[in-house]
């Protein structure tokens, strides 16, 4: 007996038919020097996790990363789409773009595809231009630099913590700190952000990863 792709679809339990959603909580926050980022790492497929240590900080050029909300495969694509678009400028100028490029490249693709794509980036790094940058791109397109910026489904719980904790002129452990905490309290409250915590200190002398485990984060009052 022969079923169609429909009767499969039907019968099938959402885990198996579901999009692969990176609903997350993603944040960038600027300091003298450069930017930090942090991401949780779960990606779900509807009430399922599909994968617990997802990697949601995607480099795009030497000294510039994003941070991916939304659809898996819409952002992966957007963010490969962009780093072939720097990656041909800078060997067409002998250069290295600058954040601002890499951040309007996502924008007139966001934009554009808007109705197609499910897609929320933090676009963020240093050039000499500028410095450290940090601009925020929700769904839509829109693009706005930020000194930092928060997003997934897990920055609505964390908006007035980061709105009072938030100070300008911050170093880098406390860029750390701050990143780590936000981003521990959300995972706490949002279903679909979890897993580990994952950082990243980015200057000009590059790019410095760490990651927090699941059973070494910050704790509050629920501690």
């Amino acid at each position: 007996m022969s079923l169609c792709q429909s009767d499969i679809a039907y019968d099938a339990p959402e885990w198996l038919t579901g999009e692969h959603m990176t609903g997350t909580t993603i944040m960038a926050v600027e300091f003298a020097d450069g930017v930090v980022f942090g991401a949780d790492s779960r990606t779900s497929t509807g009430t399922y996790v599909a994968n617990r240590v997802t990697d949601k900080l995607t480099q795009v050029s030497d000294k510039i990363y994003c941070c991916r909300s939304g659809s898996a495969a819409d952002t992966q694509a957007i963010a490969d789409y962009v780093k072939f678009y720097l990656d041909l400028q800078e060997n067409e100028t002998n250069e290295d773009p600058t954040v601002e490029v890499a951040s309007r490249i996502f924008q007139m693709l966001c934009y554009h595809n808007r109705d197609m794509l499910s897609a929320s980036i933090i676009c963020a790094g240093w050039d000499k231009n500028k410095g450290g940058q940090v601009y925020c791109l929700p769904l839509g397109g829109m693009c706005v630099r930020m000194p930092f910026a928060i997003g997934g489904s897990g920055s609505t719980y964390i908006y007035g913590h980061c709105d009072n904790t938030y100070k300008e002129g911050m170093t880098e452990e406390q860029c750390l700190k701050f990143v780590a905490d936000a981003v521990a309290l959300a995972m706490h409250r949002d279903g679909s952000s979890g897993g580990m915590i994952r950082l990243a200190v980015l200057t000009k002398d590059g790019c410095k990863r760490l990651n927090i485990p699941g059973n070494q984060l910050p704790t509050f009052w629920s501690k």
